[in-house]
């Protein structure tokens, strides 16, 4: 499943490539990147995430003129820089401060994915830092290659029929019923072959780290700084392990396990997003006077298999089938600010047969449309690439069927989800051995339930880089800063001025600071749920 907090927007274009490195990484001759006006403005899934419910930051708008788009042209090949190019689509929030001294250069952000476009979430992080922080920044997002408004931008197949719901139950009761789940697995790979032989080779994780050093190059800095989210996080500690000396701060927040990528990485993602469901459905229990589904997890945990399996007879008008609610209620592992709008639209088609609040909720998560399919082909093109996936339907049955045992929630959606792996055209590579001692102060970010990126794997990230710091949340949401709670975003912001890390790094295998959990969701009554105020997006 995705390890992302951020998605798309649009471009306006101009060349440029790069010039030989200190850190011997060889490029054709360049010019200074062009910005120019951007074409438009779209939310980022972290934006919208945040702004399901009462927003807990001050939002502002930039400066005029503070907002520029541009492409820089990046080779296909970094082994090849003289060969074919292709570009990527960025998008810069200026800083305010004076260049001659207070500034701090560039930070680049991703929000994770990988496949999720990063230019949105730099209009969001320069309205969301404090002040004085984001005006010594030149925040950049970018969308990675093959995402978005870079140029190739993926797409296998067309949504529209490929995703035409309700689409094949994820959880397969016969043999009839597995063998539909591969033909659409291995078609949706081959398609992707077929359309883009020529890229696939060259879309791994490693490739973008290396194209991020293009962007730093492209721009003229000497060094960048660095906020990643989810995937994000191993994004940058792949960049900071191939580019140390080009490191200025380094941000990783809802950190992946390297140890894992990216087959064990998903089973470990059954057994966290299994966890955190159970707490979204004892929340429901708490709730019981408002939503009325039982007094208990158990109770409640009845009630939504019980829908899944109606679901799966007789979908929800005529699209929500047991496999689109499996998507819907995967957006609450995410972030808890959905849980009242899930648990309402739960209650409502449980007890009133009343299946409004599926279909919207269907149609605002979990609908997937071309920017989402793009979104999808880049995932699987760079995972699928980036390490050796079984090639064994054989292997794929029972390990996801020993998960299902103890993690019944995620474990079988997340296996078809990541199925066409293992028909990739192009077999997975070897990792990049992430970790080094050479990097500034690092500071890691984690909830201690996050269940994309489940809390081993801050972890295990801090024992690849020494000179890291932990800080963690109480929580469960993915993606902790910026995201409300003012104990972590006092750190975050103490770290990007002037590389405040929290106390000394402990030596024990843990973390190195904490901060309490935000408050939980608060439960929302039927008639509140559906007015413009509360439920509008």
């Amino acid at each position: 499943m995705k390890r992302v907090v951020g998605v798309v927007a649009g471009v306006a274009m101009l060349g440029a490539v790069l010039g030989i490195g200190l850190d011997g990484a060889r490029a054709a001759p360049g010019r200074e990147i062009v910005w120019g006006a951007c074409n438009q403005n779209r939310t980022s899934p972290l934006g919208t995430a945040l702004s399901s419910g009462p927003q807990p930051i001050p939002r502002r708008d930039p400066p005029p003129g503070a907002v520029e788009c541009a492409q820089v042209r990046v080779p296909l090949d970094h082994s090849e820089p003289l060969g074919q190019q292709i570009s990527l689509a960025l998008t810069r929030v200026k800083g305010s401060a004076s260049r001659d001294g207070n500034h701090l250069g560039v930070l680049l952000v991703n929000p994770g994915g990988p496949g999720a476009s990063g230019r949105p979430l730099a209009r969001y992080v320069a309205a969301t830092l404090p002040k004085d922080v984001a005006a010594r920044f030149d925040v950049i997002g970018f969308d990675p290659r093959g995402v978005g408004a870079s140029e190739p931008a993926l797409s296998c197949v067309d949504p529209t029929r490929f995703y035409a719901a309700p689409r094949p139950d994820n959880i397969p009761r016969v043999q009839s019923d597995e063998d539909v789940l591969i033909a659409r697995a291995r078609n949706y790979a081959q398609s992707c072959g077929n359309r883009y032989a020529w890229f696939l080779p060259y879309l791994t994780t490693e490739n973008t780290a290396r194209d991020m050093d293009s962007i730093r190059a492209a721009l003229g800095e000497d060094k960048i700084s660095y906020l990643g989210y989810s995937y994000g996080t191993y994004l940058g500690a792949v960049y900071a392990t191939l580019f140390p000396q080009r490191v200025r701060r380094l941000v990783l927040d809802s950190v992946v396990d390297p140890a894992g990528v990216w087959y064990d990485a998903n089973i470990a993602q059954d057994f966290s997003f299994d966890r955190r469901h159970r707490e979204f459905l004892s929340w429901v229990a708490r709730n019981e006077s408002v939503y009325r589904l039982g007094h208990s997890q158990a109770a409640v945990s009845f009630a939504w298999y019980a829908m899944r399996a109606r679901l799966h007879a007789q979908p929800a008008g005529g699209v929500v089938g047991s496999s689109e609610l499996d998507d819907i209620y995967t957006a609450g592992g995410y972030t808890s600010r959905l849980w009242p709008r899930l648990a309402q639209a739960f209650s409502d088609y449980v007890l009133r047969a009343d299946a409004a609040g599926l279909v919207t909720l269907f149609h605002s998560e979990s609908e997937v449309d071309a920017k989402e399919e793009n979104s999808y082909a880049v995932y699987l093109g760079v995972q699928c690439r980036d390490a050796v996936w079984p090639r064994s339907w054989d292997r794929w049955r029972a390990d996801t069927a020993s998960a299902n045992e103890k993690a019944p929630f995620m474990a079988w959606p997340n296996a078809v989800y990541n199925l066409p792996c293992a028909f990739w055209p192009e077999r997975g590579g070897t990792p990049v051995k992430v970790g080094t001692s050479q990097v500034p102060p690092v500071l890691l970010i984690q909830s201690v339930h996050d269940a994309a990126t489940p809390y081993e794997g801050a972890l295990s990230m801090r024992a690849l880089f020494p000179t890291a710091r932990l800080l963690t949340e109480g929580g469960g949401d993915h993606g902790v800063s910026l995201a409300g709670n003012p104990c972590v975003d006092r750190h975050l912001a103490a770290y990007l001025r002037d590389t405040s890390l929290p106390p000394e790094r402990r030596a024990t295998r843990g973390t190195d600071a904490t901060c309490p959990a935000q408050p939980e969701p608060r439960p929302v009554s039927r008639m509140a749920a559906r007015s413009p105020v509360v439920a509008a997006r």
